[in-house]
């Protein structure tokens, strides 16, 4: 069992910058592919970045390309999302989710632990 915990959202003007972190629990998180995904109002859940066990390989959804940048440590058991140019499109809630098959990091449905989300609200 694995439990997500998201920190760092927050209420920011368009062109700045959030760092997320969502830190796991548990001795295995080294195993998991972590991504992070978000979901505004009215609308479905979307992926956003996901990160390899290791750090070595990277996905990013075309939106955020170029603007937001995912790292984890795994000794701190702990995936970050560095959100930079943020618009106000990017407000959403946003989750953390653990993943242990690498099966399809952009899609949620093969995660199998989740975290209760961060608000994150750019103004224009």
């Amino acid at each position: 069992q694995v439990q997500l915990v998201e920190s760092g959202g927050g209420l920011v003007q368009a062109g700045g910058s959030l760092r997320l972190s969502c830190t796991a629990s548990g001795r295995t998180f080294s195993r998991y592919v972590m991504g992070w995904f978000r979901q505004a109002p009215g609308k479905e859940r979307d992926f956003v970045a996901a990160i390899s066990w290791n750090g070595a390989n990277t996905y990013y959804a075309d939106s955020v390309k170029g603007r937001f940048t995912i790292s984890r440590d795994n000794a701190k058991t702990t995936v970050y999302l560095q959100m930079n140019s943020l618009k106000p499109e990017d407000t959403a809630i946003y989750y953390c989710a653990a993943d242990s098959t690498f099966t399809a990091p952009s899609v949620g449905e093969w995660y199998d632990y989740w975290g209760q989300g961060t608000q994150v609200t750019v103004s224009s």
